[in-house]
């Protein structure tokens, strides 16, 4: 990976990948391992790899403060919540972090507890962001999901009890078996738990997971479009209603509650992806680490990075970028940023009733939403 000359403009953030799962769920494409997989790999090899890559990772970010730090995986919270101070500490060894810097941790129903939260308050996280994806036990027997329907909420409740002013869920909607009551039950029992934050996303069978197998055998439907659209109108009119609004099209808050971390990446920051298979930006280079824990941890023993290959962004492809992120915001996209050209597109657009003109931003309306892929796709076709 390069070096070029820094690019200071906009947030800084660090990811941490933790790839460790206890099960994997059958929808789940990420990059994690269960024990059987892992072989002689470790958390605590990971950790110290993770260790030496953060060192490592400092020179080439220079003297850039860090913003914000999450930690996703994977279920970070089988580290326990020495393990996951461990990280943090390991970032604060390298790094300085801004006042007020926002750190997040995802973390598995079962695998949290009160004492595991006020542990990572006391290490300094100071947000929490819990995989829910239902309320309804039998489309969590679908997903795989372990957990219980409660398990979630009630864990919600003990972060915000052990201090943890930010507290988010995770749902899926859209799964095959879901009703429209089951939506709504879920969206209520987060609602219930004081949650800040919601995350909503709609199922994707993605190849090569055991849903897809599932898929293509004929023992559940494949979800359906018109149904995704109005599982989505529901879950935003029921957001919306109780004060939490889409800051991004799969994202509602209360205000305040945004996550400022995955603001950084959909408006233009920086950011180093530590950890197997993670993905970093940093002025004008992406890279992606090479993906199992093993091939990791011999790289950094070795002291080198693990990065398995990079790309240089051209003017023409951070634009496509730019726009593709911004649009999905509720800030908009500004006019400035866009061509001759698509400037003309996207008044057709606006003339469709898909964008609106909030004075000089461009800002996705409910049907936009609802289309936001097609929208972008059209606004960059040339």
């Amino acid at each position: 990976m390069t070096s070029p000359q820094p690019d200071t403009a906009g947030p800084f953030g660090i990811y941490v990948h933790v790839p460790f799962c206890a099960t994997r769920c059958g929808y789940c494409d990420f990059n994690t391992y269960t024990p059987a997989e892992l072989g002689d790999s470790t958390p605590a090899g990971w950790l110290a790899a993770v260790q030496v890559e953060l060192e490592l990772a400092a020179p080439r970010v220079g003297s850039r403060p860090v913003d914000t730090v999450f930690v996703g995986g994977g279920t970070p919270t089988l580290l326990g919540g020495d393990g996951l101070a461990a990280v943090l500490d390991a970032v604060r060894a390298h790094f300085t972090l801004t006042p007020g810097a926002e750190v997040t941790t995802e973390a598995n129903p079962e695998s949290s507890s009160p004492a595991l939260f006020a542990r990572l308050r006391e290490a300094g996280y100071t947000r929490v962001s819990l995989g829910m994806q239902s309320a309804a036990t039998h489309v969590l027997k679908v997903l795989d999901r372990v957990h219980s329907a409660g398990r979630a909420p009630a864990a919600a409740r003990e972060a915000r009890a052990e201090g943890f002013e930010h507290v988010n869920l995770d749902l899926i909607y859209g799964t095959p078996g879901e009703s429209d009551d089951d939506l709504k039950m879920s969206v209520e029992t987060a609602l219930d738990a004081g949650i800040d934050h919601l995350s909503a996303y709609a199922l994707i069978v993605e190849d090569g997971t055991a849903l897809a197998r599932r898929v293509r055998r004929g023992e559940l439907p494949m979800p359906d479009d018109d149904v995704l659209a109005d599982r989505y109108e529901l879950l935003d009119a029921a957001l919306s209603a109780a004060g939490l609004h889409w800051y991004e099209v799969s994202n509602w808050s209360a205000p305040g509650g945004e996550c400022r971390h995955n603001l950084g990446y959909w408006d233009g920051g920086h950011w180093w992806g530590a950890g197997p298979g993670a993905h970093g930006y940093l002025d004008a280079t992406r890279w992606w680490n090479v993906k199992h824990p093993k091939a990791y941890a011999q790289a950094l023993a070795e002291r080198r990075l693990p990065v398995a290959d990079s790309e240089e962004l051209d003017d023409a492809a951070r634009h496509i970028e730019d726009v593709m992120l911004r649009l999905r915001l509720r800030s908009g996209l500004p006019d400035a940023v866009l061509t001759a050209a698509e400037r003309v597109r996207a008044e057709a657009a606006v003339t469709r009733g898909l964008l609106v003109r909030a004075g000089d931003q461009l800002v996705l309306t409910d049907r936009g939403r609802l289309l936001a892929d097609a929208v972008i796709r059209d606004l960059l076709d040339d």
